[in-house]
């Protein structure tokens, strides 16, 4: 029997993140209808002989859609899209961030999330609140010193700050994306000589604190810029990897 909507996949794009790429256009057609609620997807076979992808590029691009709820699979017969494939939670998990590209889009995410967090943590914090993201920051510090990556350490302080806006649904969110939204595996510590750790450490400090005692002394403005600046900083040093990676550099 001809598989349905085989032609579907000519259209996916070759570009260098292959399984991002599947990915996108998969839920692409889930959302457009092309792929309806019920609808058995092709093979992986299918799949590859259509897009010239791996079947470890399919199998992986299938994974990511179990994890979003947007597809199911049923032993022997294949995936399906979902009854309901409109996402009830909105999820960042790890396999989304195989690109500096990703990672980008994500810093943008935290922008427009963070920096209105910082503003109503400045005016509602209270003194427990400055505390633990005092502690938040010290431990992040000491991670990264001993030459730990420092991703769950500094999860936790811009957690802190969500908490201290006394609205619970912004820590709900930050809780939804886990340590995704701390891409830590792009920033090579490893690759990094002291001096150039050492930089690092303390531009961070820096920032960080800057944001900590903005928060503090409830100056509200303070805090956003300070927010701002730490994401847009971060950002431009993702746009340096890129540009690296991008002349071949390691």
């Amino acid at each position: 029997m001809k598989e349905q909507g085989t032609t579907l996949f000519n259209t996916i794009q070759q570009t260098p993140n292959l399984r991002s790429g599947l990915v996108d256009t998969l839920i692409a057609q889930i959302e457009s209808g092309d792929l309806a609620p019920g609808q058995r997807l092709p093979t992986e076979q299918a799949i590859m002989t259509a897009t010239g992808v791996s079947r470890t590029v399919v199998r992986e691009a299938l994974a990511s859609l179990r994890a979003k709820g947007l597809i199911t699979t049923r032993q022997g017969l294949g995936a399906f899209v979902s009854d309901d494939p409109t996402p009830r939670s909105f999820s960042i998990i790890p396999t989304d961030l195989e690109s500096i590209d990703d990672v980008l889009r994500i810093l943008e995410l935290r922008m427009g999330i963070e920096v209105e967090a910082a503003g109503l943590a400045a005016r509602r914090r209270t003194q427990d609140d400055v505390e633990r993201m005092a502690s938040r920051l010290d431990a992040l510090e000491k991670s990264i010193q001993a030459g730990g990556p420092g991703a769950e350490e500094d999860f936790a302080f811009h957690r802190a700050i969500l908490v201290a806006t006394q609205n619970s649904y912004y820590a709900r969110l930050f809780d939804t994306f886990g340590s995704a939204m701390v891409p830590r595996q792009w920033v090579r510590f490893d690759t990094m000589d002291t001096a150039e750790r050492q930089k690092h450490v303390a531009r961070m400090q820096r920032e960080h604190r800057a944001i900590l005692s903005a928060i503090r002394d409830q100056d509200e403005r303070a805090a956003q810029k300070a927010v701002r600046t730490h994401l847009t900083k971060s950002s431009a040093r993702f746009l340096e990897l890129l540009d690296r990676a991008r002349r071949g550099e390691s």
